[in-house]
């Protein structure tokens, strides 16, 4: 029954429900009398007693008895007095006219094209309704039984109806996420081929490198074998020269002893003489072979130094080689081991990866599309896409916002004044309806650098919220000033991200000091003069080079990656040229609403990253918590530990700053007392973060006396 649509079952020809066509219903005496001429239709064939004929208890009154209760004796009357009823008894006539009725509905609608469950339904709710009207007895339980299921089936209809645009956002996620799984799947799958084939090309070549290992060794082994067959020859020849040595010694003592012998007087008259001298050249002779034989012991394994000094470069080559051949097998082998390594990490962060993606997936809700700004946002495609350019999520937020209060405030024409209180501004007192000026932003925009012109033109000066309010009653008169003060005040409060709007608001509010806002101008305006100066020509043009220089020159304790980062913003890339040219004038200019270009606007957050660093550096150096109180005295040597280079002049009007005193009041440095003057460290850093604070000279210097 819950799956039937909600509709009602009507016919043109026949008739028509009052529920199906949206008019209003007819009142329940109409319909009543509609419900009787229906009836009047149908002949009813009644018993002889009176009653509705009770067939088919004819045929089964047996099984319909044992199904009733016994409600009263007229009860028992009646089966007593059916059992008297011939078994073969034909149907009663108002049965047989109702199942007519029912099956001419019924063919009626299987005719129609566009006929439903709930069209089905009809008829036989109509037939319930004969049953109801008919019998009186019965009619309020019949009534409510009618009522009852009619509320389910509203219930029914409604619930579908509100599954309904949920099943095909289900429909349309399941798709958009099969799609990036079948994406992911079909990546891994190529990364699986790519890393597959890179590993089949190092087994390849860790093979050819295992094939010249092998080489080389069979080399080695053959030249080893060709040394040992040479060394076996250079041996035989040492024994064989030995020999014809001793056997060339031999014969010429023989000779000598024979000569000797034949000429007895070639000595003359001394043979004493002559044999001492044999006797002593022969103990000579044994001894120079004595030696001969011990060298001949201690180096006759020796090859000729030609011969070593040519197999010692063979075998050095030969060793360089294998080395060679070793390491790289080595470095194979580490980059086989790594590409393993990387691979099982690719694995497992796949895994991981896709199990995350399926947590997200059940998790987390679409990102926005914010292509649907588009027709909303007032300027079209191309205003949204300046607007949204380079920007995230939070900040097209804001932008959005900003749009969206633009509209708002637009829509206004008057303001409710807040009163006389302490609390509230000096320029906002007001009391009553204050009229909407409704100026558009670029006219807000020049009212506040016109302010800002006479507030820095000024020489004795006021707080800036009189100051504000005297502005706008000498430029629109005292009757507008309270109307133009509300309004400009609603318009910087909504558009935070406006540069000048924004400025000028936290200033206006003292949630910054005017020095900072001065000394970005006067940063801006020196730096832009350092490169008119470079400009010899007056061309408007510099080279990345000069560019890159003055922006050292010019803040010389920036970090090369800070000015990358603004080198960068100006217009430089990594595959420029240091001689490329490019308009440095076009980095200082503005747009109709006061928007800086980009390098000015980096120039912004560089100085309130390095604010930010200054004063966690000097936190540290505190070595408190936030809630700590500290002395002035011990503010003034950690900022002095910090930044060596202060001068005195600054470094009173950081203290000044921080604990809201003059600089008059201030103690002179050694005369602080060490109890003295105190105040909540979050207090000091909340101060100094709305002044103008930066580092005057690198820290690793020591400060001059």
């Amino acid at each position: 029954m819950a799956s039937l649509p909600s509709q009602r079952y009507s016919f043109s020809k026949s008739r028509t429900h009052p529920q199906s066509s949206g008019m209003t219903p007819e009142p329940k005496s109409t319909q009543k009398c509609k419900l009787s001429q229906k009836r009047k239709t149908l002949t009813f064939q009644l018993s002889m007693g009176g009653h509705l004929s009770p067939w088919p208890t004819y045929t089964s009154g047996q099984t319909i008895l044992q199904n009733r209760k016994p409600c009263s004796d007229d009860s028992w009357k009646q089966v007593g007095s059916l059992k008297q009823y011939p078994m073969s008894t034909a149907k009663p006539r108002y049965l047989e006219q109702l199942e007519n009725y029912l099956r001419k509905e019924l063919l009626l609608l299987d005719l129609g094209k566009d006929s439903t469950q709930e069209l089905r339904l009809q008829p036989y709710r109509e037939i319930f309704e004969f049953f109801i009207e008919d019998f009186k007895t019965y009619k309020p339980l019949l009534s409510s039984i009618k009522n009852a299921y009619e509320v389910m089936l509203a219930h029914q209809r409604e619930k579908i109806r509100a599954l309904e645009p949920l099943k095909a956002k289900l429909v349309t996620l399941n798709e958009d996420c099969n799609e990036r799984i079948m994406a992911m799947r079909a990546e891994e799958r190529y990364e699986i081929s790519m890393l597959k084939k890179e590993k089949m090309n190092l087994l390849k070549l860790i093979d050819k490198k295992n094939e010249e290992k092998i080489s080389l060794q069979t080399e080695v082994s053959k030249l080893r074998k060709n040394l040992a067959e040479e060394y076996l020859h250079y041996l035989s020849e040492r024994d064989a020269r030995k020999i014809l040595i001793g056997d060339l010694n031999e014969l010429r003592y023989q000779r000598e002893d024979m000569s000797l012998a034949q000429s007895p007087g070639v000595w003359g008259e001394d043979p004493v003489k002559l044999t001492l001298a044999l006797k002593m050249t022969r103990q000579d002779l044994t001894h120079t072979q004595m030696e001969l034989n011990t060298m001949k012991a201690n180096f006759g394994d020796v090859v000729p130094r030609r011969d070593f000094e040519m197999q010692e470069k063979i075998n050095k080559d030969l060793q360089e080689q294998l080395d060679s051949l070793r390491a790289d097998y080595e470095e194979v082998c580490k980059e086989h081991d790594s590409l393993l390594q990387m691979h099982m990490s690719t694995l497992k962060e796949r895994d991981q990866f896709f199990s995350e993606l399926q947590e997200i997936q059940r998790t987390s809700t679409p990102r926005p599309n914010w292509t649907k700004c588009e027709d909303v946002v007032a300027g079209g495609q191309e205003r949204w896409h300046m607007l949204a350019a380079d920007k995230n999520s939070d900040q097209l937020v804001d932008v959005l916002l900003e749009e969206i209060g633009e509209g708002l405030l637009r829509e206004k024409d008057s303001f409710p004044g807040l009163g006389y209180g302490e609390t509230i501004p000096t320029f906002l007192r007001f009391d009553g309806p204050v009229e909407n000026k409704k100026p558009s932003k670029k006219e807000v925009v020049n009212i506040l650098k016109d302010a800002w012109k006479e507030r820095l033109a000024q020489e004795q000066k006021e707080k800036f919220p009189d100051f504000f309010f005297n502005f706008l009653e000498h430029r629109f008169g005292p009757s507008d000033a309270i109307a133009w003060a509300y309004t400009i005040f609603e318009n910087i409060k909504l558009f935070h991200t406006n540069e000048v709007m924004s400025q000028f608001y936290a200033v206006l509010m003292g949630k910054r000091t005017e020095s900072v806002y001065i000394n970005q101008k006067e940063t801006v305006a020196q730096l832009q003069k350092e490169m008119t100066n470079a400009d010899s020509q007056n061309e408007g043009l510099l080279n990345m080079e000069q560019f890159s220089n003055i922006l050292k020159s010019t803040f010389p304790l920036k970090k090369e990656e800070q000015i990358q980062e603004l080198m960068e913003a100006g217009g430089w890339h990594p595959n420029s040229n240091s001689s490329d040219l490019f308009n440095y004038r076009s980095l200082f200019m503005e747009n109709e609403e006061g928007q800086s270009d980009p390098f000015v606007q980096k120039l912004w957050q560089q100085y309130v990253i390095e604010k930010d660093e200054y004063l966690r550096e000097l936190k540290q150096e505190l070595g408190l918590e936030l809630h700590n109180e500290v002395t002035l005295s011990k503010m003034r040597r950690a900022l002095m530990n910090i930044d060596p280079s202060l001068d005195k002049q600054t470094l009173s009007t950081y203290l000044s700053q921080a604990f809201q005193l003059p600089i008059s009041e201030l103690p002179e440095e050694g005369n602080e007392v060490e109890e003295g003057t105190k105040l909540c460290l979050r207090l000091a850093l909340e101060q100094l973060q709305m002044a103008d604070v930066k580092r005057i000279g690198p820290r690793d210097i020591e400060p001059t006396s």
